[in-house]
């Protein structure tokens, strides 16, 4: 089967830079990214590049050479589906925040409707691609409200999970460590991974294309995840014992990580992991250990969660403590709220949830990141309170309590305190002495990614209180 028509469900961090690159590099394929929120495909098809609901490095010149030729963003979805041979589903698929799994198990009722409209409308045979990040045994889900439709369409499930990291998502599709696709091993299963395998094949050597079965594929994504964030949170439990015992943690990962078994990557100590995956996904991983009667192996991954949150919390501790065991009126300046450099994502951000220890404790948060919207930080909050259920009135109370700017040094002047949670590169190059002149003394720097030169600061004059660093 050659393709010349995809469409793709879901225009945000995984559909729209993905479906961009394939556009670039198979320009005879028509890709067409739908999704029902129309901001963000208006955003998608300004003419201002800066104004893309993304931001990725070397997203904007992707869709400035694709868009119009053979990419195109709409809201129109039954158009989409109708003329599409390979659908991709790209939609969100968070954590339930109700009914059974609630707070661990994926909710997958937007997947079902891209189904269900999917079986709605189409006419003629499609392959049906999975790019969300789903629990396994989904595909069989799919393919169950697909096949009951009784309009006599053939449609083949496939499993392509992404394996972007965020601020380096285009450089990974271009040259990808691999990708992964999973379907059924029948003869128009077959033909259809080879169909999939022919579309990345455009640029992406046959190493660098795995198959497999669709169950292999989408249980792959979940761990990938869990072994990344397990060893972030290796090392996180390891800064704790750091600090108690005067190690630097930047020492010990380093000596480990010239260990060819271990390898240095994902061993760098913060104030702990965020974004769109890691939590959701080992959630979900240890709500089907829990389902399939699996307790220890839940119990085991559940804890890298546990971890994760408790080096947050005491981040948020060391600050409190740290400032005579009070911040009630005093002003903590946030370098960053994204979860990492290079994106304007802010989901499971660590500065969310260190926010909300500190503005419990009566703090006033003052806050600048380069990519991310005052409404957008306000937004987070407000809905991490509405999930614990506090009030409209309550809610509103502590919005109050958190400041947002478009220049760092405003962000920064007569604060009492500073607290780096975003690993921007910027942050290394700011005049660290004018700075120093303008806080309240004695000025503390808690220093959430271990980006800035402590020696340099110390001599300044601030108190610097690292991760893992005695």
């Amino acid at each position: 089967m050659k393709i010349q028509n995809i469409c793709c469900l879901g225009a945000g961090y995984v559909g729209g830079p993905t479906m961009s690159v394939i556009a670039l590099k198979c320009p005879e394929i028509k890709v067409t990214v739908v999704d029902l929120n129309q901001a963000r495909i208006d955003a998608w098809n300004d003419e201002n590049l800066d104004n893309l609901p993304v931001y990725e490095p070397r997203l904007a010149e992707v869709v400035a050479e694709a868009r119009g030729r053979n990419l195109f963003f709409s809201t129109d979805v039954d158009a989409a589906i109708d003329a599409a041979d390979m659908i991709f589903i790209a939609v969100n698929t968070p954590t339930k925040t109700y009914g059974e799994g609630k707070g661990m198990a994926a909710d997958l009722k937007f997947v079902e409707l891209c189904a269900r409209q999917i079986a709605r409308i189409a006419k003629n045979d499609k392959i049906i691609v999975e790019k969300s990040t789903l629990p396994v045994r989904t595909a069989e889900t799919l393919q169950t409200i697909l096949e009951s439709t009784g309009c006599g369409v053939h449609f083949e499930v496939l499993s392509n999970p992404e394996f972007l990291a965020e601020g380096t998502a285009i450089e990974d599709l271009f040259n990808a460590d691999r990708v992964l696709i999973g379907g059924k091993q029948t003869p128009k299963g077959k033909e259809a991974i080879q169909a999939l395998v022919d579309v990345y094949a455009h640029w992406l050597t046959p190493k660098q294309i795995l198959t497999t079965n669709v169950w292999s594929s989408e249980l792959s994504k979940l761990t990938a995840n869990a072994f990344l964030a397990q060893r972030i949170s290796s090392i996180n439990a390891l800064s704790a014992l750091c600090e108690a015992t005067e190690a630097n943690v930047d020492e010990v990962a380093n000596a480990i990580g010239t260990d060819s078994r271990i390898g240095p990557k994902f061993l760098k100590a913060s104030v702990g992991f965020g974004g769109s995956c890691f939590q959701k996904d080992i959630l979900n991983l240890v709500y089907l250990c829990r389902y399939f009667n699996l307790p220890e192996v839940a119990d085991y991954w559940e804890q890298v969660i546990i971890l994760n949150d408790y080096q947050k919390s005491r981040f948020a501790k060391n600050i409190i403590s740290s400032l005579f065991n009070t911040v009630s009126d005093k002003k903590i300046t946030f370098l960053g709220w994204a979860f990492k450099k290079d994106t304007n994502d802010t989901r499971e951000s660590a500065a969310i949830y260190v926010a909300d220890y500190l503005i419990e404790d009566g703090a006033q948060i003052h806050v600048y990141d380069p990519k991310v919207s005052e409404a957008k930080i306000k937004a987070d909050m407000a809905y991490l309170w509405e999930l614990k259920g506090l009030t409209e009135q309550k809610i509103t109370s502590k919005l109050k309590q958190i400041f947002v700017y478009n220049t760092s040094m405003a962000a920064l002047h007569q604060a009492h305190a500073v607290a780096v949670l975003t690993e921007w590169e910027e942050f290394k190059t700011y005049d660290w002495k004018t700075i120093y002149i303008n806080m309240f003394k004695p000025a503390f720097v808690f220093d959430g990614r271990n980006i800035l030169d402590s020696e340099q600061l110390t001599a300044i004059g601030f108190r610097v209180k690292g991760i893992g660093k005695g």
